[in-house]
C-alpha cells in the first residue's frame, strides 16, 4: 500500500503573517525611532559616497547594459545614474556596504539593516518620480523613514535567536526578506500579495558566508547586500504582478526552509515587532572595521601612544576578547585583500597601534606592504572572556567588549585597557552623534560643492522638513 501526502494548500507559515501584518498596518509612534532614522539615513549615504572613490566599487555600478537611462528611474547618490528600481537597489546597497562602515546589529545573527536602505531608498524615489510624471502626489521622506525603521525591526527581531551562520548561510538572507516586506507594504500589496512575496524571499537561493571566511574571504562581501537588497525589490514587483507564493515555505516537510536549511528547527523569537532595532541600533563611527573589533580598535589607539616607539620591544599582545569575534576575525597567514583585512581583528589592532589610525585606506595593498604589521600580527593572542560574551547576548546591555594587553621582551606588561561600549552604541549615543554628523560632513564634502552639500546638511538636520520632503527632490540633492 502506498501513502501519499495531501496536496490542500496549507495556511501561510505564522512567520509570513507576523512579518506582513507589521510591514502594513502596525503604526510606529516612537520618535527616538524616527530621529535615530534620520541619523541613519544621512550615515548610510555618506557611507555610500566615500566608497564612490573606489574604483573595485564603481566598477560594478551603473546599469547592466551600459549607457541605458529609465525614463523616471530611480537615480543613485553620489552618480549621475538613473536605473530601473532594481539595478538602482543594487547600486546605492553596493555603495554603502562597500567600506563596511555603515551601521551594525549583533545578535544570535549578525547583520547591518540599513543594508536595506538600497532597496527602500530606490523603490520610494522610483514610486515617487512615476507619480509625478502621471500628475499624482509624491512619496514623501517620511515614508523612507518608516520603511528604514520596520525592515530594521525585521531583519533585528530576527536575528535576535535565530543564528544563520551557525548553519552556514549569510545574514544577506535577512536583508532580502526585509527589504520585500517593505517595499512590498510601499508598491501598495495587499495582505496576501505581501506573504506571497515573503514566501519567495524564502524560497529563494540564500548566499553562503564563504565569501565572508579564511581561507576565501573575498570582495563578495561587499556587494552582497546590494545583490539582497536589489532582489527584494525584484520579488516585491514580482508578487505585486499577482506571481503566486508558497505559504508552507518554512515548514513544509522535507522541502521547507527549516528542513532544508534550518536543521529541522523552527525561529523563535523574543519580541513581538515594534521599533527597539532603529532604536538600539550600532552606528560605525569610528573606524571602518567590522564590528567585534569596533573596542579593539579603541583600545589599541588608546595604547598607541606609549607604543608607538616600542614596536620592536613587543613580545606578545593579549586580546580579550568574546565568543562571536574568535569566530568571526580571529584569523591567522597572509591576507590576500582589503576584504580579507578589514575581518582579521589582528589587522585592525596592529594599524592603530603602528600608525594611531585606522581608516579605509589602511586596508589597501599600499598600507598592507608595511612589514611592521604582519609582524605584529603574529604576536596577537585571542582569549575568550565568558562574562564578554554573556554581556554580548544580555538584551539590557549588548555589549562588544574588547580589553589589550601588551607584554614586553624584559617581562614588564602595558596596564589592561578595556572598552566595554563602542563608540556608536546606544549607551555612549550622545557622545557619539556630533562625530556622526562630522562623519556625515566629512563625505558630503568628498563629493559636492559647498553649496549642494550645504543645502543637504540644512535638510537632513531638521526632521520635520525632511519628513515632509519629496523623495526625488530629496535624492535629486545628491545627483552630481
Amino acid at each position: 500500500m502506498s501513502s501519499h501526502s495531501s496536496n490542500v494548500r496549507p495556511k501561510p507559515d505564522q512567520v509570513l503573517v507576523d512579518i506582513a501584518d507589521y510591514a502594513s498596518k502596525f503604526n510606529i509612534k516612537s520618535a527616538e525611532a524616527y530621529d535615530t532614522a534620520r541619523l541613519c539615513l544621512m550615515d548610510t549615504l555618506g557611507c555610500g559616497l566615500e566608497a564612490l572613490a573606489y574604483p573595485a566599487c564603481t566598477k560594478l555600478l551603473g546599469p547592466i547594459v551600459p549607457g541605458t537611462v529609465v525614463p523616471n528611474g530611480a537615480k543613485v547618490p553620489g552618480t549621475q545614474f538613473q536605473l530601473d528600481p532594481v539595478q538602482a537597489a543594487f547600486n546605492i546597497g553596493a555603495m554603502i556596504r562597500w567600506l563596511d562602515f555603515n551601521d551594525t546589529w549583533l545578535a544570535a545573527e549578525w547583520g547591518h539593516p540599513s543594508d536595506n536602505l538600497g532597496g527602500i531608498l530606490a523603490g520610494a524615489d522610483w514610486l515617487s518620480r512615476q507619480a509625478v510624471a502621471a500628475g499624482k502626489p509624491p512619496l514623501a521622506m517620511r515614508e523612507v523613514l518608516t520603511g528604514m525603521i520596520k525592515a530594521h525591526e525585521i531583519q533585528g527581531v530576527i536575528a535576535l535567536e535565530n543564528s544563520f551562520n551557525r548553519v552556514g548561510l549569510d545574514h544577506v538572507l535577512l536583508v532580502k526578506v526585509a527589504t520585500t516586506a517593505v517595499v512590498a507594504n510601499m508598491l501598495g500589496l495587499t495582505r496576501e500579495e505581501i506573504i506571497n512575496a515573503l514566501s519567495l524571499a524564502w524560497v529563494d537561493g540564500q548566499s553562503l558566508r564563504t565569501y565572508r571566511h579564511s581561507p576565501n574571504t573575498g570582495s563578495r562581501k561587499s556587494w552582497a547586500a546590494g545583490d539582497a537588497t536589489s532582489r527584494g525589490v525584484r520579488l516585491a514587483l514580482m508578487a505585486a504582478k499577482g506571481e503566486m507564493g508558497y505559504p508552507s515555505v518554512l515548514s513544509a516537510p522535507t522541502w521547507g526552509f527549516y528542513d532544508v536549511l534550518f536543521k529541522g528547527k523552527e525561529f523563535k523569537f523574543q519580541r513581538a515587532y515594534g521599533s527597539y532595532v532603529m532604536e538600539h541600533v550600532l552606528f560605525k563611527i569610528a573606524f571602518p572595521a567590522e564590528f567585534h573589533a569596533q573596542t579593539a580598535a579603541e583600545c589599541a589607539m588608546a595604547l598607541h601612544p606609549q607604543l608607538k616607539d616600542r614596536l620592536g620591544e613587543i613580545k606578545k599582545i593579549t586580546i580579550r576578547t568574546h565568543q562571536s569575534a574568535i569566530r568571526i576575525i580571529d584569523k591567522k597567514g597572509p591576507l590576500g585583500n582589503p576584504a580579507d583585512r578589514d575581518h582579521c581583528i589582528q589587522y585592525m589592532v596592529a594599524v592603530p597601534l603602528i600608525f594611531g589610525r585606522l581608516t579605509a585606506l589602511d586596508y589597501e595593498d599600499a598600507v598592507a606592504a608595511d612589514a611592521r604589521i604582519d609582524a605584529l600580527r603574529e604576536k596577537i593572542v585571542c582569549v575568550e572572556d565568558k562574562g564578554f560574551s554573556r554581556d554580548y547576548h544580555d538584551p539590557d546591555k549588548r555589549s562588544i567588549a574588547n580589553a589589550i594587553t601588551v607584554e614586553f621582551r624584559d617581562g614588564k606588561k602595558t596596564g589592561e585597557v578595556v572598552v566595554e561600549y563602542p563608540l556608536g552604541h546606544r549607551r555612549r549615543r550622545k557622545e557619539g552623534i556630533p562625530l556622526l554628523l562630522e562623519k556625515f560632513k566629512t563625505n558630503l564634502a568628498r563629493r559636492f560643492p559647498d553649496k549642494q552639500r550645504h543645502a543637504i546638511l540644512a535638510l537632513c538636520q531638521d526632521q520635520k522638513r525632511l519628513e515632509a520632503a519629496p523623495v526625488h527632490e530629496f535624492v535629486d540633492l545628491f545627483v552630481i
